[in-house]
């Protein structure tokens, strides 16, 4: 039976024709009446999928101890905007945000909390989750809104849900991946006219066999663009968390996850989140042209243990029972470790500041 928004793409196929994966990815969780993040709150186990600071409160602290060094780093500056782009359920930022209370009282004296969030439906949950905060919360449409001054931003899981472009390889080169209807009448992938520019492509690219999938995503710069603009004109430091790789290659990442398994993407269009892996390299690139300082890539397992989150998960499970300590260590395998279902290496995390000051774990040279 296909979804409600199935049937209102393939209207809009047999009336135009195929459409771009772009497109399709686009229409999947942002369209207005049926689109997947504006028509239910998908995080948590009740949910499609779990994000990090639904593991543990582990991960946002160390999120926390990252913007308080930034903030020291910077030496102190006031007032200060501290943002999350895409914050879920507010956990994240809860969590951040305790520990900013704790470990620098004088910077949450200094700050004001704004959420880019477009969803009424997650507004109102981070509302309850940050109750504590309410008074210096602000909600914003769009990144662009967000008030003049320094800026502490926190991304996790953005630029993975900013759709990308699919090009595939056929006998006559590099074609858009488009999404059509095949003979049955289901949405099916296929090859469209328009071509790629070939200095775009991996070196390799001639070698490549039929079929090949590359994928670039000039959406996901352009908000990488826009955030570090930001910070070259307004000062501060940007961390992007998401799933991705350090090198740009070939590869159809194009994925669904509905009730925490995996979906195949033209399945359950509105209903099942639709993501794709993120292109650190290219981001790097684009924050580097933007003339802002680049302090590397790392693994979030490297990340979050060079923090210290093998001394605080310690120190949470003190005097706590041996469920518990089981559980907290269980925690920090999940969010730091290496293999299936832990994010520790599937996970990347890359900082960018104003100016190049030496942030923890990333290497001074980075």
């Amino acid at each position: 039976m296909p979804t409600a928004l199935a049937r209102k793409i393939k209207t809009l196929i047999r009336t135009g024709g195929p459409i771009s994966v772009t497109d399709y990815f686009a229409l999947c969780l942002a369209d207005p009446e049926h689109g997947y993040y504006r028509t239910r709150d998908p995080f948590g186990r009740a949910g499609d999928f779990v994000t990090a600071p639904e593991v543990s409160q582990l991960f946002g602290e160390m999120l926390g101890v990252f913007l308080v060094q930034a903030w020291q780093k910077h030496r102190g500056p006031h007032p200060v905007r501290i943002v999350e782009i895409g914050p879920g359920r507010g956990t994240m930022m809860a969590d951040m945000l305790r520990v900013v209370a704790r470990l620098a009282p004088d910077l949450l004296d200094a700050a004001s909390v704004h959420l880019v969030e477009t969803s009424p439906k997650l507004r109102e949950v981070q509302r309850q989750t940050l109750g504590t905060f309410t008074e210096r919360l602000s909600w914003h449409d769009g990144f662009d809104d967000i008030p003049p001054g320094f800026l502490l931003l926190a991304a996790n899981e953005l630029f993975d849900a900013i759709p990308i472009r699919q090009f595939v390889k056929t006998q006559a080169g590099f074609r858009e991946r488009m999404v059509g209807l095949d003979a049955q009448d289901d949405l099916a992938f296929a090859a469209g006219v328009a071509g790629i520019d070939p200095a775009l492509l991996p070196e390799t690219h001639v070698n490549a066999p039929v079929g090949t999938i590359f994928e670039i995503a000039p959406a996901r710069e352009a908000v990488m663009q826009t955030i570090c603009e930001r910070l070259a004109h307004q000062g501060g430091t940007a961390l992007v968390v998401d799933y991705g790789h350090f090198v740009t290659g070939f590869g159809d990442t194009l994925q669904a996850v509905l009730k925490h398994d995996f979906d195949p993407p033209l399945a359950h269009p509105g209903e099942a989140d639709l993501t794709s892996h993120v292109d650190f390299a290219r981001l790097a690139l684009t924050a580097a042209d933007c003339g802002v300082h680049v302090h590397g890539i790392l693994h979030q397992g490297d990340f979050l243990m060079g923090l210290g989150l093998a001394d605080r998960a310690a120190a949470l499970g003190r005097n706590r029972d041996a469920d518990m300590q089981a559980q907290i260590v269980a925690d920090v395998q999940r969010l730091a470790g290496s293999g299936a279902g832990r994010m520790g290496d599937l996970f990347k995390v890359m900082a960018v500041s104003s100016e190049a000051i030496a942030l923890a774990p990333f290497r001074n040279g980075d």
